[in-house]
């Protein structure tokens, strides 16, 4: 087998068309549940605990430059060269991570809920079928 048709024969196979179609919906869904955690989520715990914003939660770590004059939001230290700890975009990340998490699992969960009820129970083994013959040829 030339190594072009191996390579048709793989990619033609319903497997990998599958999970092509699932990487690009995952990351559709991806943005959708950023957005959900982002701009839906975040604000309501931030507005709990007093932060609106989590993204700009960090400690600076490293020392700022004697001549810097800009404020002190996480993008401009950045940008100034400045060692922060961020863990406020760790924190909005790991909310997203288990939102995705919950949906996935319940999507899943709901799947399979779905295969068992649209199973059609397994036929009845081959001797079971022969003695409830016998046992209705025996009752007439």
């Amino acid at each position: 087998m030339s190594f072009v048709s191996e390579f048709k024969e793989f990619a033609i196979k319903g497997n990998v068309i599958d999970l092509a179609v699932g990487v690009i919906i995952g990351g559709a869904f991806g943005k959708i549940v950023d957005s959900l955690v982002k701009d839906i989520i975040m604000p309501v715990v931030g507005l709990v605990f007093g932060k609106l914003d989590f993204s700009n939660l960090f400690v600076v770590l490293g020392s700022i430059p004697p001549d810097y004059h800009g404020s002190m939001s996480y993008a401009d230290l950045t940008k100034a060269g400045v060692a922060l700890f961020a863990y406020g975009n760790f924190l909005s990340i790991g909310v997203n991570f288990l939102i995705l998490a919950l949906i996935i699992f319940l999507m899943v969960r709901y799947i399979n809920k779905l295969k068992r009820s649209s199973t059609p129970p397994p036929a009845p083994r081959e001797d079971l079928v022969l003695l409830r013959e016998i046992r209705d040829s025996l009752r007439k």
